[in-house]
């Protein structure tokens, strides 16, 4: 590729101008990434413990369902008259410009949305624990979201960092030593040149004078 190149300090500059440019964006690109990286082993760590926690929690949850089953027979009725969850709200945070989402479910005094008369405190547990489980899943929905993207990110900026660091700057390195090298022997054989039209004057001079 560098032999394509018209050897004029023009284009040693054009090159050299846009090598520096690569290995500056390289090294942005390789904070980026180490950035994204630290990032992502914060959320990865949260992600398995709100897994573990979330897998006991679910085990209580379904143990209260059971036993409020066993107790009351199949309690469909009282869970089809349970809300539909629409509080959760979505906003994002930009780390090195990665869109994270960050989900937020408020908080609100719990309140029982069934009677008393035919339900007893199996219900309640099981209410109050998959309440508390529906909380941690948006939690860990947030988390596990934000785990996919940092990936996502810090493959795209690694796979570009790669470029610049494997094919970019040492094509551009190429360029400008073959150009560095074509000037100096152009300067190596002018000098030559000029010697040897100095060293004719002379022989000349020291004739006519003769």
């Amino acid at each position: 590729m560098a032999e394509q190149v018209f050897p004029t300090k023009g284009n040693l500059l054009n090159a050299q101008k846009s090598l520096a440019l690569a290995r500056l964006g390289y090294e942005l690109l390789d904070k980026k990434r180490n950035i994204l990286i630290r990032e992502l082993m914060g959320m990865v760590d949260k992600a398995k413990e709100l897994r573990g926690t979330i897998d006991s929690t679910y085990a209580e949850a379904y143990q209260a369902l059971q036993r409020a089953n066993i107790t009351h027979g199949l309690v469909e009725n009282i869970a089809d008259g349970m809300p539909v969850e629409e509080g959760i709200t979505v906003s994002y945070r930009s780390v090195m410009g990665c869109e994270l989402p960050k989900l937020a479910m408020p908080e609100k005094k719990l309140k029982l949305d069934y009677g008393f008369k035919h339900t007893d405190i199996n219900i309640d547990k099981a209410y109050i624990s998959f309440e508390k489980v529906k909380r941690m899943t948006v939690k860990l929905a947030e988390v596990e979201n934000n785990v996919y993207r940092l990936t996502n990110a810090i493959r795209k900026t690694q796979t570009r960092a790669n470029a610049l660091k494997n094919i970019v700057i040492p094509r551009y390195e190429g360029i400008v030593k073959f150009i560095s090298d074509s000037l100096e022997e152009k300067e190596r054989e002018e000098f030559s040149r000029m010697k040897v039209i100095k060293a004719q004057k002379t022989n000349k001079k020291y004739r006519i004078k003769r």
